[in-house]
């Protein structure tokens, strides 16, 4: 699981790397997230963007993933999106 953030946005995909292929991914862009946005502090969004993409994951029978950070410090909203991901039943 591949996360990347901006100031104003977060965003997550599930790759495969061996065929190069992204299999599942999440953001505050989504259209299923903007029917239904989060208001609040920023990291109460990165938790509802980790766990439409934990839920997105176990749909497809993914469960199994390892967290790239791209550099980002594993804290803030990096840990409440892997939090939420976890919680929704991803196992990294």
């Amino acid at each position: 699981m591949s996360v990347f953030r901006t100031a104003k946005h977060i965003y997550a995909q599930i790759v495969d790397d061996t065929k190069g292929v992204t299999l599942v991914s999440a953001s505050t862009m989504d259209k299923e997230y903007k029917e239904n946005p989060v208001t609040g502090k920023k990291q109460e969004i990165a938790k509802a963007v980790g766990s439409l993409i934990g839920k997105r994951a176990v749909d497809k029978g993914i469960t199994k993933v390892v967290l790239d950070r791209n550099g980002f410090l594993y804290h803030g909203r990096i840990k409440a999106l892997s939090d939420a991901a976890r919680e929704a039943g991803l196992i990294f």
